[in-house]
C-alpha cells in the first residue's frame, strides 16, 4: 500500500474553490427582478432559465459520474469549469439580442451541463484522498458550492452591477470571465491519488471474503435498479424540491414581505434586503453541507437525513403563519441548513451502501434528483406567484411542507445498511 505523503488537502481545498464557483448559480433570485424588468418577462419564464441549469446540472453530474474514470477528474473538472463560464457569456449574447430561448439553451443547457460535469468531480475525487474523513471531507467541498451564492450576491454581482450602471450584458459577460478564471485554476488541480494510497494513520476496515465477494460482484446497474437507491433517490429529490424553491425566489418573497409590513425601504433599499437574505442564507447552506455531513459520521446517515427532513417539517408549517421579515429570514436560513445538510450527507451515504468502487457512477445518478427537482421546486414556487399573488407565500409553504412529510416517511423505512446485491 502506498504511505507516501501526499498534499490532500490541496485537492480538498481546490476542489471546494471549484464547488464555490459553480455555486454562484444559487444567486439566481439576485437576478430574477432585474430581468423581468428589463425584459418584461414572467416569473415563470425567468424561473425557467434557473431551472434548466439546475436540471442540466443533474444530468451533467450523472454522465460526468459514468466518464470520470476513463478521462478523470482534471479534465472533467476543467472542462465543467468553461462550460459554465460560457453558460453566463452566452446569456450576456442572448440579452444584447433579447432572445429568451438563447438564454434558456446558454445558461441553462450549457451552463448547466458544466456545473454537473464540474460538480461531480471534486466531491468523487476527495472522497478518494479522504477515506478516514468521508462525511467530513465531502461536506467541506460541497459546501463551497453553498457558499457560491455569498460571493455572487455581495462581491461579483453587486461589483459588477455598480460598476456598468445596472447593464446585464455587460454584467454577464465579465462574470462569465471572473468564473472562467476562477473554476479553471481550481479544476487543473484535480487528480486522484495513486494506486494503493492510505492516508497516514489510517488503517483500512478489514472485509470478510464473502463481504469481498459481494463488493466484487456489484455492478452500477443492479445499484441504480434497487430499492434502497430508490428510497435514497426519493429522500434527496424531496429535500431539494423543498427548499430549492426558496433559493430562487427568497429574495423576491422578501421584499414582498417587507412591502407588506409597511417598510420604507425604496427599491434599491429593498434589493440590497434580498441581496442580504440571499448571502446570510448562502452562508448555512454552506455551514449546513460541512456540519450535516460531519455530524453524519457520528449519528449515521439515515438518522442525519431524518432530523433534516423532520425538522423542517415544523419550520415550514410555522413559515405560515410568520409575518415578521425577521424571522422569516431566520427560518429561511434554517431551511438552508438543511438543504445544504442533504447534500453534505447524501456522498457518503452512497459511498457506504454501494462501495466506494461504484460511487462516482451511483453519486452521479443520484444527483439526476437534484435535475427533476430543479425543476419541480421552483416552478411550482413561481406558478404559485404568478397565479395566487394574495395567498402565494402561504400556498409555497404548505407545498414545501407535504414534499418534506413524505420524505419523512420514506427515511423511516431506509437504514445504514450496505447494499450486497442489487435486489435489496
Amino acid at each position: 500500500m502506498e504511505t507516501k505523503k501526499h498534499n490532500r488537502w490541496l485537492i480538498a481545498i481546490m476542489g471546494t474553490v471549484l464547488q464555490l464557483a459553480l455555486g454562484t448559480v444559487y444567486a439566481w433570485s439576485f437576478f430574477q427582478k432585474p430581468i423581468m424588468a428589463a425584459f418584461g418577462w414572467t416569473n415563470v419564464q425567468v424561473m425557467w432559465i434557473f431551472s434548466l441549469a439546475i436540471c442540466f446540472l443533474g444530468i451533467g453530474a450523472a454522465i460526468g459520474g459514468m466518464i470520470l474514470p476513463k478521462y478523470g477528474p482534471k479534465k472533467l473538472a476543467t472542462t465543467g469549469a468553461i462550460m459554465w463560464g460560457l453558460g453566463w457569456l452566452i446569456g450576456a449574447l442572448a440579452m444584447s439580442m433579447n432572445s429568451l430561448v438563447l438564454l434558456y439553451i446558454g445558461y441553462g443547457v450549457i451552463g448547466g451541463l458544466g456545473l454537473g460535469l464540474g460538480y461531480v468531480t471534486p466531491v468523487a475525487t476527495a472522497a478518494k484522498w479522504f477515506p478516514d474523513k468521508k462525511g467530513f471531507i465531502t461536506g467541506m467541498v460541497v459546501m463551497g458550492f453553498g457558499l457560491g451564492a455569498l460571493l455572487m450576491s455581495k462581491v461579483i454581482a453587486p461589483t459588477f452591477m455598480n460598476m456598468f450602471d445596472g447593464n446585464l450584458v455587460q454584467v454577464f459577460t465579465f462574470t462569465g470571465i471572473s468564473l472562467l478564471v476562477l473554476g479553471i485554476t481550481a479544476g487543473l488541480i484535480m487528480k486522484n491519488p495513486p494506486a494503493g494510497f492510505v492516508p497516514e494513520g489510517y488503517t483500512p476496515p478489514v472485509k470478510s471474503a464473502a463481504s469481498q465477494g459481494h463488493e466484487d460482484s456489484l455492478t452500477a446497474k443492479a445499484c441504480i435498479l434497487s430499492r434502497k437507491f430508490l428510497g435514497m433517490w426519493l429522500i434527496f429529490f424531496l429535500n431539494i424540491a423543498a427548499g430549492i424553491m426558496f433559493i430562487g425566489l427568497q429574495s423576491p418573497m422578501l421584499q414582498d414581505l417587507l412591502k407588506n409590513t409597511g417598510s420604507t425601504l425604496d427599491t434599491a433599499g429593498l434589493a440590497a434586503a434580498g441581496a442580504t437574505l440571499i448571502a446570510i442564507s448562502s452562508l448555512f447552506n454552506g455551514v449546513g453541507r460541512f456540519f450535516w455531513g460531519g455530524l453524519s459520521d457520528k449519528i449515521g446517515r439515515i438518522q442525519a437525513f431524518r432530523l433534516i427532513l423532520g425538522s423542517q417539517i415544523l419550520v415550514f408549517a410555522m413559515l405560515v403563519w410568520v409575518g415578521n421579515p425577521w424571522l422569516f429570514g431566520i427560518m429561511v436560513c434554517y431551511v438552508l441548513l438543511c438543504y445544504g445538510g442533504g447534500f453534505g450527507t447524501m456522498p457518503s451515504f452512497v459511498g457506504d451502501i454501494f462501495t466506494a468502487k461504484l460511487m462516482p457512477v451511483v453519486y452521479g445518478v443520484i444527483l439526476t434528483a437534484w435535475s427533476v427537482a430543479g425543476i419541480v421546486g421552483p416552478q411550482i414556487a413561481a406558478y404559485i406567484k404568478d397565479n395566487f399573488v394574495e395567498t402565494a407565500a402561504t400556498k409555497t409553504f404548505i407545498a414545501g411542507a407535504i414534499m418534506l412529510t413524505i420524505g419523512f416517511v420514506i427515511a423511516l423505512t431506509l437504514t445504514n445498511k450496505s447494499i450486497t446485491h442489487g435486489k435489496e
